[in-house]
């Protein structure tokens, strides 16, 4: 029987509800009698590392979460991680990037309602992903909900309240849940054993366009930033003219020490800059990077894993552009 460690960080599933509205406060332990069929799929022990509202995550908890899969990593034939939702696509991105090419797998799985509600989701996504991580199968970084299994970088949560929280973006699902029996679509093949990073930069920032924006935000955001991803419009335009001033202030901080990251506002489809003067030309004037089908989930966590490791522009070139657990599709 395979064995398997559930590691509690709190969110929805483990909350119950306060005056102040739901609370992380059901203990790794407790989320298990919810679900007693569980023992009849594996051997599963627990872990609380931290019991928070996703919403306050920080990469200083990516690096916990990755060292306890780490120091533990000898002892179990899988992982399962009970996160809140809001932030889940952030995280399992941060651990595809500090957690690469693992032959066991490492699943994320939450819910929309408390574990201890009648009509909850909890109590199927916690089976389902305990099934998935015991699987001979499995491996890498994923999330599972609402029986789907998305890799860890595609995912994005599309939907607040419905249990259909999650799609995988431009990259289809690999595989499905159904009745207690997984249905693979893509199968990812094995590596002989994983690769640890527990060391990232944090100081990356998303500025979204918007029509009319003044050109000192993006000024600011590289002020406090080493890498900023800027979010334009359709296939990854950025406005031009005198109105704006874009220009200067990109040209005011290159080449010292920065790094720009130029993706789309749209969900689906990706960047390309190559279409229209308004991204063509600021690609061929600039040492930028083009975000493609990358999510800004993704984005952001790679430049973190990446700026943990180098500062060197020709290193942050070739390692943004590898692909990394079905990332960048090209």
């Amino acid at each position: 029987m395979k064995k398997i460690l559930l590691i509690a960080t709190g969110g929805t599933i483990a909350s119950t509800a306060g005056e102040a509205g739901l609370k992380p406060s059901i203990s790794s332990a407790k989320l298990l009698k919810y679900v007693p069929e569980i023992t009849e799929l594996c051997d599963v022990e627990t872990v609380q590392i931290f019991n928070i509202d996703s919403t306050n995550i920080t990469p200083e908890h990516w690096v916990l979460l990755a060292k306890t899969v780490q120091e533990n990593y000898e002892k179990y034939d899988g992982f399962v991680v009970c996160h809140g939702t809001d932030t889940m696509a952030y995280t399992a991105a941060a651990m595809s990037y500090m957690i690469q090419n693992s032959p066991k797998p490492i699943v994320l799985t939450g819910s929309q309602k408390p574990i201890d509600k009648e009509d909850t989701d909890a109590r199927t996504n916690l089976r389902d992903s305990v099934l998935y991580a015991a699987s001979n199968s499995a491996a890498g970084v994923v999330i599972v909900f609402q029986g789907k299994v998305i890799a860890g970088t595609k995912a994005k949560k599309i939907r607040t309240k419905s249990y259909n929280a999650f799609e995988s973006m431009d990259f289809p699902e690999l595989a499905r849940i159904r009745d207690g029996r997984i249905i693979p679509y893509i199968v990812t093949k094995k590596a002989e054993k994983p690769e640890f990073y527990l060391s990232l930069n944090p100081r990356v920032s998303v500025l979204t366009l918007t029509p009319g924006m003044r050109s000192e935000i993006l000024d600011m955001y590289f002020r406090y930033n080493d890498a900023v991803i800027l979010s334009g419009y359709g296939t990854g335009g950025i406005p031009e003219g005198e109105y704006y001033g874009f220009y200067d202030v990109i040209q005011s901080w290159e080449g010292k020490g920065k790094t720009l990251v130029v993706t789309t506002q749209v969900q689906l489809e990706g960047s390309d800059m190559d279409v229209y003067q308004v991204g063509r030309g600021w690609k061929n004037r600039f040492d930028l990077l083009e975000g493609y089908n990358l999510t800004y989930e993704a984005i952001t966590c790679k430049l973190m894993w990446i700026l943990g490791q180098t500062n060197d522009s020709a290193e942050i070139r070739r390692l943004f552009y590898q692909t990394i657990n079905y990332d960048l599709i090209g």
